[in-house]
């Protein structure tokens, strides 16, 4: 029998995240024994500051990368959208199911999508990606940072905001998908890099847990996560940056959008590259370069500066 320790937040949502990948193994070996580690991170305690104002990368990852690192966990199960693109020495991601919807949602005070909104909504989002998007779309409207699990965040409608935005691969695996108005097109709101994808990540020399992980892998899932991320680590970015990258397959071919705006929605570099799965990380690296040579650099260098 295996007994695997799996790290997680505590949050309702990575909870659920863990408990599913649990299953998941045990359905692969029925001998497979499993518990969770449950680990409150940086990004858990800070609630009263938008992520972007804390600064840093590995907000929720870092103290789970120690759990694994020092043995009281096996494997760690994570949102892939808030894991940096490096990790420490010693760990990998090995596996990502299938990816979930990776759009945004919106509930709102209408009952309706984001074109029901008033002249000067308030929506509720600490997100400078969503903020940087919409400020374009809907230039009269406000926001407000609110944070915490899903929960604490709808409780906030007709309270604080008019209308709040969150991914929608989270509130769909809550089972929470009628209590969103609207699912929001990329060609509105480009998702965060790898929104609704799981990674998991393990110590690289667990030969035997490493080979079960393995197993949970989806082809199409690995790939898109890989084109997104390469973009992402050639801007050097976060989760707390004005970053989207979308990455979509067909037979073959693999296309990718990827963007990078001002917070005030002044400007958007937003371009797409097309190429063969084989070379996907190529083909996110030389996106990057290209929206760097737009200007991107520029824009990321003045928020990383007011950042620190």
């Amino acid at each position: 029998m295996t007994h695997i320790k799996i790290a997680t937040r505590k949050s309702p949502l990575a909870l659920w995240q863990a408990e599913y990948i649990a299953a998941e193994l045990q359905r692969l070996d029925a001998t497979v024994s499993t518990e969770l580690v449950k680990i409150v991170t940086k990004g858990d305690k800070i609630l009263d500051v938008p992520l972007a104002q804390v600064g840093g990368k590995g907000l929720f990852t870092k103290e789970i990368d120690e759990a694994l690192l020092d043995g009281r966990a096996d494997i760690a199960v994570h949102s892939m959208k808030d894991v940096p693109t490096e990790l420490p020495a010693g760990t990998s991601i090995r596996a990502h199911p299938k990816r979930e919807d990776p759009r945004d949602a919106v509930a709102t005070i209408t009952g309706g999508g984001l074109d029901s909104l008033p002249e000067g909504a308030r929506i509720g989002t600490s997100s400078l990606r969503r903020i940087a998007q919409l400020k374009t779309h809907f230039p009269s409207f406000e926001f407000t940072s609110i944070r915490g699990n899903i929960q604490t965040r709808l409780a906030k409608l007709g309270v604080e905001v008019d209308a709040v935005i969150l991914a929608a691969a989270g509130v769909r695996r809550m089972g929470m998908d009628k209590q969103m108005h609207e699912f929001i097109g990329t060609d509105v709101l480009l998702p965060a890099v790898a929104q609704g994808t799981l990674g998991i990540q393990t110590r690289d020399a667990d030969d035997a847990i490493n080979a079960l992980v393995d197993q949970l892998n989806d082809s199409d899932t690995v790939i898109r996560t890989k084109v997104e991320r390469a973009f992402l680590a050639r801007l050097e970015g976060g989760c707390q940056v004005p970053i989207a990258a979308y990455a979509t397959l067909d037979g073959d071919k693999l296309h990718l959008e990827g963007l990078v705006g001002e917070v005030d929605g002044s400007r958007l570099i937003h371009k797409h590259i097309d190429g063969s799965c084989a070379e996907a990380e190529k083909l996110g690296k030389t996106l990057a370069d290209q929206v760097l040579a737009d200007g991107a650099g520029e824009i990321l260098a003045r928020l990383y500066s007011s950042q620190a």
